[in-house]
């Protein structure tokens, strides 16, 4: 993290959303507009006289379009990027071009049609940028304002102990915020077709968590999809909340479904780990496996933190591999963790796991 104020270029054509952004971003005194371009051949000049701790990146613009310039910028000096575009789930594959072309988040455009929608968006920008300014960015080949910072509470009471019933289902729930659209990606390609089910909350916006879902999909031995209210989760699939929403685990007799619930963001973010986490210790319990992956802030930490205490296994990726050690590093200091392991040993240890809880599953 930049001693001091995070300083930020804004890269976009267009003025008003210069000064919507700039606006956003100067309300926070931890947070410095050091300029604005119009375009990437302003910008680049710009780059030439100082570096940004974080650069603010528009896709579509006149001379040179932002994908170009931010394979350029990751090619020849790697600052940590954040699209902000008005990508829709029609060109949400643009955004998965985007992260791998090296840009650490994408946020939509400001929405300002409602004074709770711009609180959200302008809290989701704020700390969207603190996030960027502390992730390791590497070079790469050229080619809400809420007052009140809410608890799971808000959403699902807390798990009692003793109250979990018995079942021989085991399930996998992970959380991941900056980074991991690639994290996850490299988790999941190497799961086999006979895992466990798997739960996962990334923090999306909404409008994109289909088309990712669909992404793994296609590459992945599993089944990936965007969960959907009240559908049974089975073995050998794999399921992303939907952006924006809270995703829940259930259980209807001994078997598990998804709950999608509506509600306020909850540690700063919708859908949030800390409400899957807990849904996991008060209906798995001792049957569930918690994987805290790259991410900043604290959510995921209590709720691991109340698996752990009803006898679910836990496990956070360790810093090294961690784009930014955020959620990680805060899990661990609340004593939710009960393993530190590195990305490419997470898929092995979920196996591990399972296999423990279901002998006759094979290798």
């Amino acid at each position: 993290m930049p001693r001091g104020k995070v300083r930020v270029l804004i890269v976009d054509d267009s003025a008003s959303v210069r000064q919507i952004l700039q606006t956003i971003l100067s309300e926070d005194p931890d947070i410095e507009v050091m300029a604005t371009a119009s375009d990437p051949f302003a910008a680049a000049r710009r780059l030439e006289k100082e570096l940004p701790d974080v650069i603010i990146l528009d896709l579509e613009m006149p001379r040179m379009d932002g994908m170009t310039f931010l394979r350029k910028i990751m090619a020849q000096r790697p600052i940590p990027v954040i699209i902000c575009s008005s990508l829709t789930e029609e060109g949400s594959n643009v955004m998965f071009e985007a992260f791998e072309a090296g840009a650490v988040d994408i946020v939509p455009k400001p929405k300002i049609d409602t004074r709770q929608a711009l609180l959200e968006c302008s809290t989701r920008l704020r700390e969207a940028v603190k996030s960027a300014a502390r992730a390791r960015v590497r070079p790469r080949a050229e080619r809400r304002e809420i007052e009140k910072k809410l608890t799971a509470d808000a959403i699902i009471p807390p798990p009692v102990q003793g109250k979990v019933r018995p079942t021989t289902e085991r399930i996998v729930c992970i959380g991941a915020s900056t980074g991991g659209t690639e994290a996850l990606n490299d988790v999941l390609e190497m799961l086999p077709a006979h895992c466990p089910p798997i739960v996962i909350v990334q923090h999306m916006p909404a409008g994109f968590t289909a088309a990712f879902a669909r992404r793994l999909d296609s590459v992945c031995q599993i089944r990936v999809k965007e969960a959907e209210d009240g559908e049974p989760v089975l073995p050998g699939c794999a399921y992303i909340a939907p952006g924006a929403r809270h995703m829940l685990l259930q259980r209807i007799g001994l078997r598990y479904q998804i709950a999608i619930k509506d509600g306020p963001p909850v540690s700063r973010h919708r859908p949030s780990v800390d409400v899957l986490f807990r849904s996991a210790a008060q209906h798995a319990g001792a049957n569930a496996l918690g994987v805290i992956m790259t991410g900043m802030g604290d959510d995921g930490a209590r709720g691991m933190l109340e698996m752990r205490k009803l006898g679910a296994a836990t496990r956070a990726q360790d810093e090294e591999s961690c784009v930014v050690f955020g959620m990680p590093k805060e899990a661990i200091a609340h004593g939710g963790v009960e393993k530190v392991v590195s990305l490419h040993h997470i898929p092995r240890e979920i196996m591990l796991w399972y296999q423990a809880g279901h002998p006759a599953v094979a290798g």
